[in-house]
């Protein structure tokens, strides 16, 4: 009978620990409420309990036998998952004055953009934080530096989110970033985190997907990804996930987010195409996670789905999340592109694509690395 109430109580302890963890560290933000949770209530997206792909509810399969083969798979160490040695960053410095009517993407490795659009600086998921997890400490560190750090940069008109995953929404860099970003544009939902993290409700506005809406002067449009969302044990889906549309008067730009393939790239194609360039996923994919994660030949036929000019793969090249070598996004979709006849971008980090130039970053630079 000791050891009994002895285990239980340890259970209970352990249990207890954990709720206070989930309940009161910021880092795994809040729920919606008021008027953020009315919102979310109203949304076709939105099934009563949580957001779902409305195509066919495509998720990640959460059983015990994938769980423990996608386990048993992580621990077999493969050194090709991570580059041998620190990878080429080019240091970022702004357009020069004569050139803020211009374009310029600059990727600071995995899905993190920093786009100078006609004189406006705008932040695509901004997650420059050494490891995607909850407790720094844990988890897959970066391969690498950064181009610039946060306390170079100039303030920030807007920063533009995805998702709530933590290889897209930090928490360390949000803290850092907060007081030197006018606006912040995201999905359904994602709002509740940033107040918990201390950014004024009426510097957020949250959007549900074909939203379109004009800001500064940009246009954009809040468009469908095939993803889905969550920070803790028991909020999967209490947040809407996204693709971004985003148009100045000279360029148009895609922004894929986190996704699977289907028929929604087609259908933004119809709707708002042909793009000057497209940010696409392209990483981080297995085929026990196919619905949620495109593969590199999936994302050069998204490109061309959306109508798009160039195409700059993302989502790699920072984290090991899967169990691809960590060249083989970009290799496949530099492969792929070549069949098909699309022109890609395969910058290094920090290297800038300047739109209209006519001449873009395409030296193979992962060799070797």
């Amino acid at each position: 009978m000791t050891i009994l109430i002895t285990i239980v109580l340890f259970i209970a302890v352990v249990a207890a620990a954990a709720y206070l963890v989930l309940t009161y560290n910021p880092v795994f933000g809040a729920r919606s409420a008021d008027e953020r949770l009315a919102a979310v209530r109203r949304s076709p997206q939105y099934n009563g309990k949580e957001f779902v792909n409305p195509a066919h509810g495509a998720s990640v399969s959460t059983s015990l036998g994938e769980n423990l083969s996608t386990l048993r798979d992580f621990l077999r160490r493969d050194p090709a998952r991570r580059p041998a040695k620190p990878l080429p960053i080019d240091r970022w410095a702004p357009l020069p004055e004569e050139q803020h009517d211009r374009t310029a993407v600059t990727w600071f490795g995995h899905s993190a953009v920093l786009l100078e659009l006609e004189g406006r600086i705008l932040w695509l998921d901004p997650m420059l934080g050494q490891a995607p997890s909850p407790f720094p400490s844990i988890g897959g560190k970066r391969y690498g530096g950064l181009p610039a750090e946060i306390a170079d940069l100039p303030d920030i008109d807007a920063v533009v989110l995805s998702h709530d995953h933590y290889d897209h929404l930090d928490y360390g860099t949000i803290l850092q970033l907060k007081d030197r970003v006018r606006h912040f544009i995201v999905p359904l939902g994602v709002g509740a985190h940033l107040e918990r993290w201390g950014v004024e409700p009426g510097r957020i506005e949250e959007h549900d997907w074909w939203d379109e809406f004009e800001w500064e002067g940009l246009r954009f449009a809040c468009t469908p990804a095939q993803h889905f969302s969550g920070r803790s044990l028991n909020d999967r889906g209490q947040t809407l996930w996204c693709s971004w549309v985003i148009q100045g008067e000279r360029s148009r730009l895609f922004f894929s987010g986190d996704g699977g393939y289907s028929t929604h790239f087609a259908e933004i194609g119809r709707k708002y195409g042909p793009f000057d360039v497209t940010l696409m996923e392209c990483g981080q994919y297995d085929r026990r996670w196919a619905p949620i994660h495109m593969t590199p030949e999936q994302t050069v036929q998204a490109h061309q789905d959306v109508q798009g000019g160039l195409l700059i793969p993302i989502h790699w090249g920072a984290f090991t999340l899967a169990l691809h070598t960590w060249t083989d996004p970009v290799q496949r979709a530099a492969a792929a592109a070549a069949e098909h006849g699309v022109h890609i971008a395969t910058p290094r980090i920090g290297e800038k694509v300047l739109l209209g130039s006519g001449s873009y970053p395409s030296s193979h630079w992962w060799i070797n690395e």
